[in-house]
């Protein structure tokens, strides 16, 4: 006696790739993000990292970015504790420069913290 043998073939589809995304400057998808899950007072935020880079300069932005708000008191992420006690000294100018752009007195103060970029 034989014993019937079953073969089972498995058809997949074909799917078609997508196209290649275009690139897109992180600054456009981190307003969009910051858009839909965050509460709109952080709009302030937003605005601040739109002039960061012009107000520090290249040096400074490259160890220190702006975190978020806590009242008027801008958190600021560093590197290291060596821009912590650098930023100390400009942090007045900072602050004057910060506010001139935005346009108004956003900002209070500046409190320097060791965290991600």
């Amino acid at each position: 006696m034989t014993c019937p043998v079953r073969i089972a073939i498995n058809f997949t589809r074909m799917e078609r790739k997508k196209p290649k995304a275009q690139f897109e400057h992180i600054g456009r998808i981190l307003t969009d993000v910051l858009k839909n899950y965050r509460r709109e007072s952080d709009g302030e935020l937003i605005q601040v990292w739109q002039v960061w880079d012009g107000i520090v300069g290249d040096v400074i932005a490259q160890n220190a970015r702006p975190a978020a708000f806590k009242g008027k008191i801008l958190l600021v992420h560093v590197t290291n504790s060596t821009w912590i006690h650098q930023l100390q000294f400009l942090k007045k100018e900072m602050i004057a420069k910060l506010n001139d752009a935005l346009g108004n007195a956003l900002i209070a103060d500046l409190k320097f913290k060791i965290g991600p970029l």
